[in-house]
């Protein structure tokens, strides 16, 4: 079972095209902005924020806050993420933030200390904004009816 938990970390975060990197030893002091997806195996002392998928590579560190479309850990993050999509804290990865995600995977043996917020799916949303509408615009014609 180990050695099957390891490839699927390894799968999981080679998957991701990657167009930004942070290498191992190198280390990053401010905010990091970019559009496509980044991958952090170095040190980053300040918040990232992507569009698309932020990986943070067995040896990557972040303190800041994160977010992305989708993040992977399998390094370590001290701040807060705001997953618009997946979570995935793999079994190496360690997170003391809280979390706002709309899909939450927590590996055996990972760590995760602090709070989480699962945010509704747009279809969701949606259907729940429509039915509100709905209901405040029937509220309103009966209120002027009288």
């Amino acid at each position: 079972m180990l050695g099957k938990s390891k490839s699927n970390n390894v799968e999981t975060e080679a998957r991701v095209k990657v167009s930004t990197i942070l290498g191992d030893g190198a280390v990053f002091d401010g905010d990091l902005k970019a559009p496509e997806a980044i991958r952090i195996d170095g040190t980053i002392n300040g918040n990232c924020t992507c569009e698309k998928e932020v990986v943070i590579g067995k040896n990557g560190h972040l303190k800041g806050n994160i977010s992305a479309q989708n993040v992977v850990i399998s390094g370590r993050v001290e701040g807060d993420i705001n997953a618009m999509g997946k979570l995935e804290l793999l079994s190496t990865g360690k997170l003391v933030g809280n979390i706002s995600a709309r899909s939450l995977v927590i590996d055996e043996d990972a760590f995760f200390d602090g709070r989480c917020t699962m945010t509704a799916t747009q279809d969701s949303a949606k259907k729940s904004i429509g039915t509100q509408s709905q209901t405040e615009t029937a509220g309103s014609s009966e209120t002027q009816k009288k």
